[in-house]
């Protein structure tokens, strides 16, 4: 099995450069690639390779090829020397780095290009451009949502972790402070006395108690009906927000849901949304929830090319790799209307560019996408 994936591997850096030798030289565009192709995250370094062998065979020009180069992961040594060979064969667009951390690193080289999966900052940045799906747009797509249920007291819930002045900041930018925040300890154990503050949760459980005894002495049908009514709750009253975003996902996203539910939030009042969920079909088995809303990107699209890579390759793909695939698209979308490229204002777009994870919009020198909205029904994504 080894050594069918090593050949493999050769063969697609081999399909890459074969390109450049059949190009004529003046008419080449040369796209440079950052991954890890050896170590711990060598599987999402050829993941993200044999994704762009995909987009090359789509766009199917042969005057369009790839080169590859180890980077290593958080590696700085091993980064620099890279972008340094790279840039020795004359290439001035990379896709590339994946990760945030090394920005500061490729900063400095402000004759090249870079384009990034990483979802940190949509704002372009010296001579980075960074495709993810940022918080921005996840944000901004579920306000808009959110409105149009009309929606009026809505609570951004999120953890005191390492993201949290990250989370505050995009907040501030977004022009969101007219909403209600409210952090929360990622430790299961305080995590539910927290929800219980934000819901009023002793109060309302002290209230049914009290309206219970008002009606425990009664022998009237209306008041035993009433008592029997009350037995099956165990709080009484609303809460004070009619609508949850939640910036969590995994296990903490859970258990943030089972302590809403536990503090009897009533699912048909308050409207539950979160992020960053990329269709994990491990939600569908989180049965306290009836109906889960957040952004995402194309599903129709997401499940074509997880198809179309696992009859190519045999293995599904990691979900960033189609920002791999959509950068390569975008790259030669730029060059072909521009005739080159020569810095990120070549990238400063006035329409609208679809790819397969969405609709991009480059207003302003900021990449945001117009995602849709999805949510857990029946154990399927249903698109709102």
């Amino acid at each position: 099995m080894r050594n069918r994936f090593i050949i493999a591997l050769i063969y697609i850096i081999f399909f890459f450069n074969s390109n450049l030798l059949r190009a004529e030289n003046n008419k080449i565009l040369r796209v440079g690639l950052l991954v890890p192709l050896s170590g711990t995250y060598s599987g999402l370094g050829n993941s993200l390779l044999y994704s762009l062998q995909l987009a090359l065979e789509e766009i199917d020009d042969k005057h369009v090829f790839i080169v590859p180069k180890d980077s290593g992961y958080n590696n700085k040594e091993k980064l620099l020397e890279a972008i340094e060979n790279l840039k020795s064969q004359g290439i001035k667009i990379i896709i590339g780095p994946i990760a945030y951390q090394d920005f500061d690193y490729v900063k400095k080289y402000d004759d090249l290009v870079f384009i990034s999966p990483s979802n940190i900052n949509p704002e372009f940045t010296n001579n980075i451009i960074s495709v993810g799906v940022s918080l921005e747009s996840q944000l901004t797509a579920l306000i808009n949502f959110i409105k149009k249920q009309k929606k009026k007291k809505t609570v951004i819930m999120y953890p005191k972790n390492q993201y949290l002045e990250l989370i505050e900041n995009k907040i501030s930018k977004l022009s969101l402070n007219n909403l209600k925040t409210f952090t929360y300890s990622p430790n299961p154990e305080i995590l539910t006395g927290e929800i219980e503050i934000l819901t009023n949760y002793q109060s309302r459980k002290k209230s049914l108690e009290l309206r219970k005894k008002m009606f425990e002495d009664k022998e009237d049908e209306q008041s035993l009906k009433e008592l029997e009514r009350l037995e099956q709750l165990y709080t009484l009253g609303d809460v004070s927000f009619d609508s949850v975003i939640i910036i969590d996902f995994g296990s903490n996203l859970k258990s943030v849901l089972t302590s809403l539910v536990y503090t009897e939030v009533d699912q048909d009042k308050v409207l539950f949304t979160t992020i960053n969920q990329w269709f994990d079909e491990s939600i569908f088995y989180e049965n306290t929830i009836k109906n889960l809303y957040y952004p995402s990107i194309n599903y129709k699209e997401f499940k074509k090319y997880n198809e179309k890579y696992f009859k190519k390759f045999n293995s599904y793909p990691n979900e960033i790799t189609i920002l791999a695939y959509d950068a390569l698209g975008l790259i030669y979308y730029a060059w072909k209307k521009n005739g080159q490229i020569q810095s990120i204002d070549d990238f400063s777009f006035k329409s609208k560019i679809k790819g397969k994870i969405g609709t991009f919009t480059f207003k302003n020198k900021k990449v945001l996408q117009e995602l849709d909205i999805y949510k857990t029904g029946k154990n399927k994504f249903i698109k709102f």
